[in-house]
């Protein structure tokens, strides 16, 4: 079996997490969570405005802060600062939700001397409780344009870890860095989640064209993830570039300096997917589904989601159990071209179903290979050329009994 994706010349490098030239953050606690050992507000500063991009939930539901992230991005594309808290979503709270999120807007603007049309703002955490606005004001009045990483911090809910990463490439003769971090860990399958994204770089984008890169690049990456199904009402994925890099304006094209800066962005997204997938609710496994052979692009990462976020596959997973008919039904209950009489499968690069009939495979060697960390799948749907991928993670115990006490 050949490997599902040539492996491309990397044009970037990963390097420890840093922030861009121009960036300034900052993360505090401020009561928000029980716990005070860990940040529940933060900020990101830009010296200068930045052109910005953002994606949101696609739920009916959407957050006042996410509403007023969209319409003040919508204005110019521009943002000098993102204001964000954890423990509540200031979601499905009224009008008064809208009124406190402008209120969280103009005191960030004010603190960072920025006028109120460059601040976003985001909340995650419980839905449907007032934000504790005299501890929004507590919190503002505390943060501070330093270049600490507390922010990464201060928006985690039920996370187990910070999720970051940083590349750097060369344009013009000058180094940009691109580095982003995310929350999520439940309540995942994008578009969108209950999942915050924010990438910033100081290259230098044209502008208009920074839109189209995070449309393109969310598309393949952060909405190829589920941890459960189920979508929240405070997601969004922000970028922010603010051309202090000093490059040439990159275009939204075919050029090789678009291609260069893509290849790394993409990296950076693809990072950050994983890591939310990796890190469920109660999850012991990352998983990941690459499809091969189909019809269309469309129908691989329509595939690739729907076994992925099959809670029976998750379950099997889970068990160490190598149930393949878990795996075909997760496939044909998609609309996806499918020939029924010549799929295959397998499990970790071992042979698990060979044109629709079950390989001849050890029981032992496949429970073996199920109890590592990281479970990759590959299905051929014998349909075409096309490819896609998805990321998820197994369903435990565990994540019942974490969302059954979500509120406590």
């Amino acid at each position: 079996m050949q490997s599902f994706i040539e492996e491309e010349e990397k044009t970037y490098e990963v390097v420890p997490f840093t922030w861009p030239k121009g960036y300034k953050a900052d993360g505090v606690y401020v009561g928000l969570r029980k716990n005070p050992e860990k940040k529940d507000m933060g900020w990101l500063y830009s010296e200068v405005p930045a052109q910005a991009a953002g994606t949101y939930t696609t739920n009916q539901f959407q957050a006042a802060p996410t509403k007023l992230t969209k319409q003040t991005i919508n204005k110019e594309h521009l943002l000098q600062g993102i204001v964000m808290n954890t423990a509540n979503a200031n979601s499905v709270t009224g009008k008064q939700g809208m009124i406190d999120a402008l209120q969280m807007q103009a005191w960030a603007a004010e603190k960072m001397a920025v006028d109120s049309d460059l601040v976003g703002v985001a909340s995650t955490g419980v839905i449907g409780e007032p934000l504790p606005m005299n501890l929004i004001k507590k919190g503002v009045d505390k943060l501070q344009l330093l270049d600490n990483f507390y922010v990464t911090e201060a928006v985690l809910t039920t996370d187990k870890h910070t999720k970051t990463i940083s590349t750097q490439i060369e344009l013009d003769g000058q180094t940009v860095t691109i580095s982003g971090f995310c929350k999520g860990s439940g309540m995942i399958h994008p578009k969108m989640a209950t999942m915050l994204g924010f990438v910033v770089t100081d290259a230098k984008i044209a502008d208009g064209a920074l839109q189209g890169m995070l449309s393109q690049e969310v598309d393949s990456t952060f909405n190829q993830i589920t941890v459960d199904g189920d979508t929240s009402t405070n997601d969004m994925v922000v970028t922010m570039a603010n051309g202090l890099a000093g490059n040439e304006p990159i275009e939204n094209d075919d050029s090789a300096n678009a291609q260069t800066f893509l290849n790394a962005y993409n990296a950076v997204l693809t990072q950050l997917a994983q890591d939310i997938a990796a890190d469920g609710e109660g999850s012991t496994k990352l998983v990941e589904v690459n499809v091969e052979n189909a019809a269309n692009h469309a129908d691989a990462q329509k595939v690739a989601k729907a076994v992925v976020g099959s809670n029976l596959v998750k379950a099997a997973i889970f068990g160490e159990d190598a149930n393949w008919g878990r795996i075909i039904a997760a496939i044909g209950q998609t609309n996806a071209q499918v020939d029924v009489d010549h799929t295959s499968v397998w499990l970790n690069d071992l042979p698990l179903v060979t044109d629709s009939h079950s390989a001849d495979f050890d029981e032992a060697v496949m429970k073996q290979t199920l109890s590592e960390n990281k479970i990759t799948i590959l299905v051929d749907l014998h349909s075409g050329n096309a490819t896609g991928q998805a990321w998820g993670c197994d369903l435990t115990y565990n994540y019942v009994r974490i969302n059954a006490t979500y509120r406590s």
